[in-house]
């Protein structure tokens, strides 16, 4: 058994965590000169989401990245190669503290196909508040059926990921965001 997905209201403390953590990435891979983005749901200010904070690590090419991979298990990142299967230009790692999801580290080409993809959803939740509202009820209502099953939960968000992704392109640079009171009790 997994551990349980939860979904809990919006923390202030995640940007902090976030650029904490994304000094420490640049510490880690200073050869590569890694471009850094925070995104995911932790990424949107006001939106609920998994207390786990996701980070996009953008780098010339994944072949570089592979001589400073173990660099991230040095500081306490387990690599997935399991997700590759699904996505081969990824490389994802994961932090566990105490039993716990803490972070997630994806590596990706910069400027790349998926780099693009990651920041123009977290841009269009960003800039359309009732977006990110319903983004939030549909992860809850994913969590409390697959509470167990990470593959159901992230599946059941695809439709709706994929329908922002094709949505007018947003610009691919932090869209600023101050979420209305009502969304913060979504």
């Amino acid at each position: 058994m997994t551990d349980p997905i939860v979904v809990v209201p919006y923390s202030a403390s995640w940007p902090a965590r976030f650029r904490i953590e994304s000094q420490l990435l640049q510490v880690a891979l200073a050869g590569l000169r890694p471009a850094i983005e925070h995104i995911g749901s932790t990424s949107v200010p006001g939106l609920a989401a998994k207390p786990v904070i996701d980070m996009l690590v953008g780098v010339e090419s994944l072949d570089a990245f592979e001589a400073h991979a173990e660099q991230l298990e040095i500081y306490g990142y387990e690599y997935i190669p399991e997700y590759e299967r699904a996505l081969p230009d990824r490389r994802f790692f994961k932090r566990v503290v105490r039993g716990v999801r803490t972070h997630h580290v994806h590596v990706v080409q910069v400027n790349g196909l998926y780099w693009k993809r990651y920041l123009k959803f977290r841009n269009n939740l960003r800039a359309d508040p009732w977006l990110a509202a319903r983004y939030a009820e549909l992860k809850r209502r994913l969590a409390g059926r697959y509470e167990h099953d990470r593959d159901a939960y992230t599946n059941g968000k695809t439709g709706f990921v994929e329908a922002v992704l094709a949505m007018p392109r947003r610009a691919d640079t932090a869209v600023p965001f101050v979420a209305p009171a009502s969304l913060e009790s979504a």
